[in-house]
């Protein structure tokens, strides 16, 4: 594949992702909110890790490797 082309993926792929992102919200299902995501507010401060939504991009971008190996 050539350069331009790969190119051109990789930017409908971001905006594609932007475009889910987008969607989600309306939808309900807001990534980086999930159930299992921790939230610590303090006084002055608030800490937050998004564990649930670190362990589900991990297991998408996994499984989509997965696939781009397979061929």
């Amino acid at each position: 594949m050539s350069l331009g082309r790969t190119l051109i993926a990789l930017g409908l792929g971001i905006a594609a992702i932007g475009a889910l992102f987008l969607l989600s919200e309306k939808l309900g299902f807001r990534l980086g909110r999930l159930p299992g995501d921790i939230v610590i507010r303090g006084k002055n401060s608030t800490f937050y890790f998004p564990l649930a939504t670190c362990v589900l991009l991990s297991v998408f971008l996994s499984f989509v490797m997965w696939l781009f190996r397979r061929r």
